[in-house]
């Protein structure tokens, strides 16, 4: 498959890998890179010691092309991002903030520039100071979203920006993809089906409640502090929401509880396999997942998929005389 996105990272499929935290190591992210995606090392929070032991496990795992991800939010952004260009990496995606304050760094550096956004304002300021590509991320996504979902969102990044476009959020599978890339989509960002992958080393409790989810599985919380993330159902979101219900209410709102309950409940899914108190991110996908497979399978299934669903579909644009040719 031939896209712009895969044009400007040299991969072979127009499928990059989200920066979750917690679960995007070099392990996931060097055997997305090696089966022709675009692997993301996260961050977080991470000291840059941290940082430089993914990127040299992943140097050592993979000689594809893949990007680190830069949560612009993190005490150790400027750290991180000097090191990055230290190590060579030649793709940052950048989240939680804006990037502007080290574009000139990375251009000077040769490298490019992806940000995630969730509006057609930011993503036109995001092509303004020269970012290479933007991810757009719909309220359908896992994690933290905007207020928007995909397909609304989409279309009209697409027309508002001249830079490569990838989809993000709801992007389950290749029947999906397909419809991203007829939306005028250079690529797809996958995250929640990396998240179940065999390379993935999110816990097995955490990966099997995503298998078992349903449609109507996942939540939003933290929507009234205007910081919203999607996550699976259970005993933590049920206590966050309550609470948020209740501080919403008052004239004067005090999220302090609300804050002592996420702490650390991230890595209490992902690395502990707490399914009860823990903040298991997924996307609203997760209820089109429903076994664990290698990245390979995945990313394969995704690009046969897709071609064959637009094999499938094309009639609807074509006369009986084109068919025949």
């Amino acid at each position: 498959m031939k896209t712009a996105i895969t044009e400007l990272l040299n991969i072979d499929y127009p499928i990059v890998q989200g920066a979750m935290a917690w679960v995007a190591d070099a392990d996931l992210a060097s055997a997305v890179s090696n089966a022709g995606g675009l692997g993301v090392i996260g961050t977080g929070h991470n000291p840059v010691e941290m940082v430089k032991a993914q990127v040299e496990t992943m140097q050592s795992l993979t000689d594809k092309p893949f990007a680190v991800n830069v949560m612009l939010l993190s005490a150790h952004a400027d750290e991180v991002v000097d090191y990055i260009i230290e190590a060579g990496v030649k793709v940052v995606t950048t989240g939680a903030g804006n990037p502007a304050k080290y574009m000139a760094k990375f251009q000077e550096n040769g490298v490019r520039v992806i940000p995630v956004v969730a509006s057609v304002a930011y993503a036109k300021r995001m092509a303004r100071i020269g970012a290479s590509a933007i991810v757009v991320e719909g309220m359908e996504a896992g994690g933290h979203i905007g207020k928007t979902t995909t397909l609304a969102l989409l279309p009209q990044i697409i027309e508002a920006v001249d830079i490569p476009v990838i989809a993000a959020g709801g992007f389950g599978n290749g029947e999906s993809m397909a419809a991203a890339l007829m939306l005028g989509a250079e690529g797809i960002q996958v995250g929640t089906r990396f998240v179940t992958s065999k390379e993935s080393n999110a816990h097995p409790n955490f990966k099997q409640a995503i298998l078992k989810a349903n449609d109507i599985d996942t939540v939003v919380t933290g929507q009234t502090t205007g910081h919203p993330v999607r996550v699976l159902r259970n005993k933590l979101t049920t206590q966050y929401l309550a609470i948020e219900r209740q501080e919403a209410a008052k004239d004067e709102p005090d999220y302090t509880e609300m804050e002592a309950l996420g702490t650390g409940a991230l890595r209490r899914a992902v690395v502990e396999g707490d399914v009860e108190m823990g903040s298991m991110m997924a996307g609203q996908i997760a209820g089109l997942i429903k076994r664990e497979e290698t990245v390979q399978e995945i990313i394969l299934d995704y690009v046969q998929t897709a071609k064959e669903t637009y094999q499938k579909r094309q009639h609807i644009f074509m006369d009986e005389g084109e068919i025949a040719k």
